[in-house]
């Protein structure tokens, strides 16, 4: 297939064959190119050349989950007309099957051997996706090294190279301080700033989100957290194991807020302000980009929820919410990527390599507070859609100190023009016809299409009683500060988890071990051992969870 190469894929293909080719001084060759730049079509493309030139006779595709494996498939058939076929752990014999095959990380420990066979059977290229997941000392890094030994060839794809444990990957080399020495004509390397200066990537803004809390401690007394203040605790707070950190401004910003009845999610809470501030970013880029896309990224299943109904409430549309537990995650992701709603919500679903060009707005509040998953987040919202795409990617962020960190890393990677915030758009783009037209036109004048766009939100002064943009920080007519302030109860900050006589439990362990004590109480009790009944006993309902997953490791 005759296909258009960004400048840099014609270049590392060059590059490639020259070192794998042609050098032939070592097997590997690396390229570490920036999320959105391109790396699946230039690797396809590089495949496609050692096929052409009779240099190998079946490609190995490894990535992170199934929907990229899903992708590898469909943009390798694209680039060089072969299929290629997914496989999972249980696949049989792959040999015979004789097609290009596609896997992920997770399968191919189940898979090891079978991949050898192919490898020694026949001339292999091994395309090693998101390279950070093979850790020399993992599971996968062990099984990735004992299947592709044999390998003739093997490409390795990575946006973030440096895994967030400082462990090293298998394949290469590293110095004394931790970085890849793999020799310069060995590899090829774009930084997301050089993605953005060619217009590989869109650039990137990140709204550093703010808020004041306010926590009603049992006793009366009251701790007051912001991203800039921690909190101050006295008299018999200090005595509470683990409460300071429960109190810390990033779990504060986690904890789900909820109206008198419990159930309901609060409007004015924090991460319905930060939604807000997504939705109003939103539709500024629909503008530009009719069918643009949000991405909220949560921290667990029942925020996703909760975030789920929040922004139902703000725009009175729900959004397609995926999660590892959830059937047909895959095509739910799929069906997202090919209509134009406006939100997809995801519980580590939606990271490293799913490719949706229409999302530009990335509402980030995760567990993983890694640089790596940081990256990978904001590079969902940075792929651009063509030479036309004016967008610009947004990421909406608690003003946490680690993130602020990681976001000037990145901005500091972009040219000064880019960096540059060009504020609202001035006009609006027909989605038919392409033609610009005024931000409150009905209808295109060139073509008559009828824009559908959303009602701006406001919010009232308490001081004038104007009305403001949802998202202004003070009243555009008398200057009032709109200072966000939250007020939890002590239960509401400890709603993420449970500490316990020392030990700072995740929530999921504290529902599986309240579900699951009465059980294991009973079964103890009836087997009649009463040294393990006065174990059981001592030890708090809370901690049953955190039990049984150990136990299972």
């Amino acid at each position: 297939m005759m296909m258009t190469l960004r400048p840099w894929q014609k270049e590392a293909l060059a590059k490639a064959c020259q070192w794998l080719l042609v050098d032939k001084k070592d097997r590997h060759f690396l390229i570490n190119a920036a999320p959105g730049a391109g790396k699946t079509v230039a690797a396809s493309v590089i495949a496609n050349e050692m096929f052409r030139q009779d240099a190998i006779d079946r490609v190995v595709v490894i990535a992170p989950r199934k929907e990229v494996v899903n992708q590898w498939a469909k943009e390798f058939k694209q680039v060089t007309g072969r299929f290629m076929s997914k496989v999972t752990g249980s696949d049989g014999d792959l040999v015979v099957l004789d097609v290009d095959l596609c896997a992920t990380w997770a399968a191919i420990e189940n898979l090891s051997d079978n991949v050898q066979a192919v490898c020694e059977h026949q001339r292999t290229l091994v395309i090693c996706d998101e390279h950070h997941h093979a850790a020399v000392e993992a599971a996968w890094g062990s099984s990735a090294d004992t299947a592709f030994s044999a390998a003739r060839y093997v490409l390795i794809l990575t946006g973030t190279p440096i895994r967030s444990d400082g462990g090293e990957s298998v394949w290469l080399a590293y110095d004394d301080q931790g970085a890849i020495t793999q020799p310069e004509e060995g590899a090829y390397t774009l930084s997301y700033g050089e993605s953005v200066d060619f217009g590989y990537c869109r650039p990137i803004t990140f709204h550093r989100h703010q808020g004041n809390f306010t926590v009603d401690l049992s006793d009366g007394e009251k701790v007051f957290v912001s991203s800039a203040v921690d909190a101050v605790l006295s008299g018999t707070s200090k005595r509470i194991p683990s409460l300071q950190r429960a109190l810390e401004f990033y779990q504060l910003a986690k904890t789900a807020q909820f109206e008198n009845d419990g159930i309901t999610p609060l409007i004015d809470s924090y991460q319905a302000t930060m939604l807000e501030a997504g939705s109003q970013k939103l539709t500024e880029m629909r503008h530009r980009m009719p069918d643009a896309g949000g991405l909220v990224i949560a921290p667990s299943i029942d925020m996703a929820m909760h975030m789920a109904e929040l922004i139902e409430k703000i725009e009175g549309e729900k959004p397609i919410v995926v999660h590892s537990k959830m059937t047909n995650s895959e095509g739910k992701i799929d069906a997202f990527r090919n209509t134009e709603k406006r939100w997809l919500i995801s519980v580590a679903m939606v990271s490293e390599g799913i490719d949706i060009k229409r999302l530009r707005v990335l509402v980030y509040l995760p567990n993983a507070l890694t640089e790596l998953a940081f990256r990978q987040a904001a590079g969902r919202v940075v792929r651009t859609r063509g030479y036309d795409d004016d967008t610009r990617a947004y990421v909406v962020m608690p003003s946490f100190a680690t993130f602020e960190e990681y976001a000037r890393r990145v901005e500091n990677e972009m040219s000064p023009a880019k960096r540059k915030e060009p504020g609202p758009p001035r006009t609006k783009r027909c989605p038919v016809c392409g033609d610009e037209c005024k931000l409150n036109a009905q209808a295109c004048d060139n073509c008559g299409h009828e824009f559908s766009d959303r009602p701006t939100r406001t919010k009232t002064c308490n001081t004038c009683g104007e009305e403001n943009p949802i998202t202004a920080a003070i009243c555009h007519s008398c200057g009032a500060a709109f200072k966000p302030d939250y007020v939890l109860t002590l239960d509401d900050a400890l709603r993420t988890g449970a500490i316990v006589r020392g030990m700072d439990i995740a929530e999921d362990e504290v529902q599986l071990g309240e579900s699951i004590s009465n059980s294991v109480k009973a079964k103890i009790l009836q087997s009649g051992d009463e040294k393990l009944l006065q174990l059981v006993r001592t030890l708090p309902e809370e901690s049953f969870g955190r039990l049984k997953n150990l136990l299972e490791q």
